[in-house]
């Protein structure tokens, strides 16, 4: 049994079971006091001995390194390179053992050693002073309690006034010292957890790295001792040759030492500042710049000569717009804007002089800066769980896992408030979502992923519901693992129809994710981490609330991990008979009644293809291989209605997904999922078999189908049919799509 949490309340009533409670908090801190103290003393003798064996070894390897080999001239021969290498490896082999042991006790020191000081001092010793100033304020303020309740009712009004004043403030200072005191207390337990275990961590990995070093060292050592006769032999032979050629090149430098290359005037390079995010602060970097006028080739290389002159990596772009930055829009001087072809946003450079700014202008061909007034400022509307937040959802995942998830630390890496922001905004409008290409580079995988995470966290309530928050605490904190699944099984089925499928597809999703965590580095603990507080954030937040986020987390990664069972098996005790009906009678529902346009979002649904005489139906696998998709997973439940199976002695009607041409103007701006609950086509335009009364009417596609004869028409969900009118054939509408009419299914359309 753990620690009991210590309410902020509980200081105001300082009742004896607080007082209890707290002891038990004090124990501990003593006990982990006493056990850091020997561990610490254990580590310096350790690091002593460390040092002690480092010194007799390096002892006996500097009389290697007092010789330093080096070459004349800037070039060396293959032999040369050899001698060099050897020597150095001879001379410095148990030098640079030593070096690395060196380094691993002076990490030892700063790894192991002082971190469990400092948390002892600054973090145990401030509990015990705040217990002595607590212990203080408690005597001072019990005495001055006292005394003023032994006050005798006969004293002037004013003599009373004053001690009701006095004890008040000494009551107020009471609490103050005492909720400072439980915060101080709760902060050290929970603080030791990681910063115990951590250092320790640390030291053991210092140690393996250092034997591996080791290691490494004598597998390279032989390598180079091997050819070392032969090449001092070689270089000798040359040695005369060698130093009359670079005595050459000398002269010759001597000769001309004005003498460089002249840039071109398509050519631009020089030193420039660009600004740069970093850590959420703006910070002007130095780069050196080249710009090639004919291809319009900007070349970036990180250099600054006051530190040492590291070269970073170098950066290259496509120029596509420059222009001069107003001195009233940035704090910096001599600054202009470039825009790239293969990269998104504005690049601000500054350059050294209003001189030098004007020389790259030119280069690049600048313009003066325009603005535009004209700015949106339309407010985000609140998010629900309806037909647009399951279709904004689906397209975002559908572009993280077609785009970045391969892309270290996905969902850890904040996005651009303002990026996210515009996204939604875009997305869950009804008139601009069409428009959103979420391939463009302008919406960048960690603004994608961040806007799902708010997308999550506005919406009225936790997706898991304050309702059922408590239970999924309770289900974590269970000892058996596997009543914990089952618990949480259960409960997940007792959530909402619309909460349930959601939860759904965002869990298959983070599955995805944390199956190629080699590569992005999110495993199910990390996602457990991200989505815990979103998904079950409580209702009322106080200290406990607060230390139950890691059993949050823990749902989270349960769900994960155990995805397919929790979601696609129903539960034997998912809420008792009552609940149980309920499912069923969702079920009837879901099969029996097909959604109306507004209930369901124009997405293309994978559906299994019937044949005339019963022909089996291919497996999930098979149909998975032809679909290329993971939301086209089959169940026996989902039946074509029969006037659609065999209209009229016609074939079959089938609905296997064709994904449609990229630059087809009738292609969905959003991904392919199947529904949350996949519906089974019933007329939406009839409610009996009778043909329809219609004439010269448009229709749009709620579903797919592929035609099997030639009098029929084949469609993608969205598509629009013009004059649409009745067909001779019962279940059967005729239309016209690009200038070819056909038969179209009655079931599979709306009219407009």
């Amino acid at each position: 049994m753990g620690l009991p949490a210590l309410e902020f309340s509980d200081c105001y009533l300082d009742s004896p079971q607080f007082r209890e409670r707290l002891k038990s908090h004090e124990a501990e801190l003593d006990k982990t006091n006493k056990f850091i103290k020997e561990l610490i003393k254990d580590g310096k003798a350790l690091i002593l001995a460390l040092k002690s064996l480092s010194t007799a070894k390096r002892k006996f390897a500097d009389s290697l390194n007092d010789f330093k080999f080096q070459c004349i001239g800037d070039a060396e021969t293959d032999d040369e390179m050899c001698i060099a290498k050897s020597l150095q490896e001879f001379a410095t082999v148990l030098q640079n053992l030593e070096d690395e042991r060196t380094r691993m006790i002076e990490n030892a020191n700063d790894v192991l050693i002082l971190p469990l000081e400092r948390f002892r001092k600054e973090q145990i010793s401030a509990a015990k002073e705040a217990k002595k100033k607590y212990d203080k304020e408690t005597e001072k303020y019990c005495g001055v309690l006292e005394k003023h309740l032994s006050l005798s009712a006969k004293k002037k009004e004013a003599h009373l006034h004053e001690a009701d004043n006095q004890v008040d403030n000494v009551r107020q200072h009471f609490y103050e010292v005492s909720l400072e005191y439980v915060f101080k207390v709760q902060e050290v337990q929970e603080r030791k957890m990681f910063e115990f275990v951590e250092p320790l961590l640390a030291f053991l990995q210092g140690l393996f790295t250092y034997y591996h070093h080791g290691y490494e060292l004598a597998k390279d050592f032989n390598h180079f001792k091997t050819d070392l006769t032969i090449s001092i032999q070689n270089t000798r032979n040359r040695f005369e040759s060698t130093r009359s050629e670079v005595e050459s090149l000398m002269r010759k430098m001597k000769e001309n030492p004005h003498e460089h290359k002249s840039i071109s005037q398509h050519t631009m390079e020089g030193y420039l500042f660009v600004l740069e995010k970093r850590s959420f602060v703006s910070t002007w970097v130095k780069y050196y710049c080249t710009y090639h006028r004919e291809p319009k080739r900007v070349t970036m290389v990180l250099f600054d000569p006051k530190s040492g002159g590291k070269m970073g990596e170098e950066e290259s772009f496509i120029l596509k717009s420059c222009t001069r930055r107003k001195t009233d829009s940035i704090e910096k001087r001599f600054c202009f804007d470039v825009e790239a072809m293969d990269r998104p946003g504005v690049i601000t450079m500054q350059a050294l002089s209003e001189e030098d700014r004007r020389l790259w202008m030119e280069a690049m061909d600048g313009r003066e800066p325009v603005y535009n007034l004209n700015k949106d400022s339309q407010a985000e509307g609140m998010a629900q769980l309806d037909v647009i937040g399951f279709n904004v959802m689906k397209k975002f995942i559908y572009a993280v896992e077609t785009r970045g998830i391969d892309e270290q630390g996905l969902y850890r890496i904040a996005g651009v408030n303002s990026k996210v922001q515009k996204l939604l905004s875009l997305a869950m409008d009804p008139k601009t979502c069409a428009d959103v290409e979420l391939d463009s580079p302008e919406w960048e995988i960690k603004t994608i992923t961040s806007a799902i995470k708010h997308y999550l966290r506005v919406l009225p309530a936790p997706l898991m519901t304050y309702q059922y928050q408590r239970s999924f605490i309770k289900a974590a904190k269970m000892d058996n693992p596997e009543a914990r699944v089952t618990e949480i099984h259960a409960l997940v089925h007792r959530l909402p129809e619309k909460n349930r499928q959601m939860l759904e597809l965002l869990v298959k999703h983070l599955s995805n994710v944390a199956s190629h965590h080699h590569q992005n580095l999110m495993t199910i603990a990390n996602l457990g981490v991200v989505f815990g507080p979103t998904l079950l954030r409580p209702q009322e937040e106080t200290v406990a609330a607060i230390m139950d986020i890691k059993f949050q987390n823990i749902v989270v990664e349960i769900l994960i991990e155990h995805h397919e069972r929790i979601f696609l098996d129903i539960p034997n005790s998912a809420g008792g008979p009552n609940n149980t009906q309920s499912n069923q009678s969702r079920r009837r529902s879901t099969e029996n009644k097909a959604p109306s346009c507004s209930e369901r979002p124009l997405t293309l649904f994978h559906t299994p293809t019937h044949s005339q005489k019963g022909e089996k139906r291919n497996s999930v696998a098979d149909m998975q291989n032809s679909t290329n998709s993971t939301n086209g997973e089959l169940d026996g439940r989902q039946i074509r209605p029969s006037s659609l199976l065999n209209p009229k002695g016609r074939g079959s009607i089938p609905t296997s997904a064709t994904t449609p041409s990229p630059t087809s103007p009738r292609s969905p701006s959003w991904p392919m999922f199947s529904a949350p609950s996949s519906p089974h086509p019933v007329s939406s335009a009839s409610s009996d078999s009778s043909p329809v009364s219609v004439s010269g009417r448009k229709a749009i596609a709620l579903y797919a189908c592929k035609a099997e004869h030639e009098s029929e028409l084949s469609f993608i969900a969205g598509t629009v049919f013009m004059n649409v009118h009745a067909s001779r054939e019962p279940g059967w509408l005729e239309g016209t799509l690009d200038g070819r009419t056909g038969l179209i299914p009655e079931n599979y359309v709306e009219f407009l």
